[in-house]
């Protein structure tokens, strides 16, 4: 962690920090081994990295991003299944992920069937934990249910780990990850300026697989006053009508998986705004840190998450209004991976919403991890930009 400390304030570009995010979270999570703490595998934003933090463990995100992991993986899983999934087990299949290989526990969410099923096949090889997700957003006894999983989550690692998370650690705990959302937010918020001192591609480099490391905490500091001061900015704002503002909704775009947002920048659009859990979703809410009840807060948060698989997701729809209006697109566009099916179905909401109140032009991109379709992707979102630019007083 010395090393990282002082590679972040060696004064690079921090584009150039995070470009090594991976081997920084590698070196993290090798001191941790060395150091007896546990390594904890995580695979959706539904789980609390509070808890574990408070466990003294290292949450570590698990998803998958690589398509070369996905033929091992069809070995065992359907073809016709979320390439995140595949992905994700095709790095147990390969071994190819130290990460994983190091976990003492893997903590598998609820959200979708395929990875719940995927989750049986994982059980074979690594400790996991099920952490039963409710699927009513609006359900009180939904909450109260949610509420008992996060208690019994807390209860697993204190037994797992021979640890007692004290609402003092939970507390401290909350500080920290309310720390890193303040300042992804900020670096978010930089997007609203016309034109962004950064791209959204830029802007997902700064997506960390492993929360509140202190290298990372001081660049997110750092990268803010950076942009803001006049930092680099993309070549793609050349053009004397500036770039198309792009606000993205949908699946996450995991490390390695950012293969659509580099298309659409690549039309002369910007992505402004991500909603997905890689983007903005996860990290607009803070945990009440003052409450009496720490664990009842953080639960909490974490049930305001406008996932997909919650029913009816009104959520999403007043969050992307208030994006929209915060961000001001030009279009919007919706990415969903292949057999998503959540999403996929979402989208006919979507549409209807961006169309009908926001009045903006949309389009959904239904793709998986393969470059194949780049050359389609690209032709449409090129004529969606078209169609902004036309629009244009």
């Amino acid at each position: 962690m010395g090393e990282q400390s002082q590679a972040a304030n060696n004064g690079c570009d921090p584009l150039e920090y995070f470009a090594g995010m991976i081997d920084h979270c590698y070196d993290a999570a090798e001191l941790a081994k060395n150091q007896g703490r546990p390594i904890v595998g995580i695979l959706c934003e539904f789980t609390p990295r509070e808890l574990i933090f408070a466990a003294g463990g290292l949450p570590v995100c698990l998803c998958g991003g690589s398509a070369e992991t996905i033929p091992p993986a069809e070995q065992f899983l359907p073809a016709n299944l979320c390439p995140l999934i595949k992905s994700t087990f095709g790095y147990q299949v390969t071994g190819r992920n130290p990460f994983l290989k190091w976990a003492d526990l893997v903590v598998a969410e609820t959200t979708c069937d395929g990875k719940k099923k995927m989750f049986e096949l994982l059980a074979a090889h690594k400790p996991l934990y099920v952490l039963e997700l409710p699927q009513k957003a609006d359900d009180p006894e939904a909450f109260e249910h949610w509420v008992a999983e996060v208690r019994k989550l807390r209860q697993h690692l204190e037994a797992r780990f021979q640890v007692v998370i004290t609402n003092e650690k939970l507390v401290e705990a909350i500080h920290l990850m309310n720390r890193e959302r303040h300042l992804r937010r900020q670096l978010a918020d930089l997007l609203t300026a016309h034109p962004p001192p950064l791209t959204g591609r830029q802007l997902l480099e700064f997506k960390s697989i492993i929360s509140g490391l202190p290298g990372h905490l001081q660049q997110y500091e750092r990268a803010f006053d950076y942009y803001r001061q006049g930092g680099r900015t993309s070549p793609a704002y050349a053009s004397a009508r500036g770039p198309v503002r792009v606000l993205l909704t949908g699946v996450p775009l995991v490390h390695g998986a950012e293969r659509v947002v580099e298309l659409i920048e690549s039309c002369g659009a910007v992505v402004v705004c991500m909603e997905n859990c890689t983007g903005l979703k996860p990290i607009l809410e803070d945990v009440d840190a003052a409450t009496p009840d720490p664990l009842r807060a953080l639960a909490a948060k974490y049930y305001h998450l406008p996932c997909s698989v919650m029913t009816p997701n009104r959520r999403r729809f007043d969050t992307l209004r208030a994006l929209a209006g915060k961000f001001r697109p030009d279009c919007l566009i919706e990415l969903v991976w292949q057999a998503c099916l959540t999403y996929d179905v979402e989208s006919f909401h979507v549409r209807n919403l961006c169309l009908g109140e926001l009045r903006l032009p949309y389009l959904k991109i239904t793709t998986d991890y393969s470059p194949a379709d780049s050359s389609r992707i690209t032709a449409r979102v090129a004529a969606l930009c078209e169609t902004v630019r036309d629009r244009a007083p």
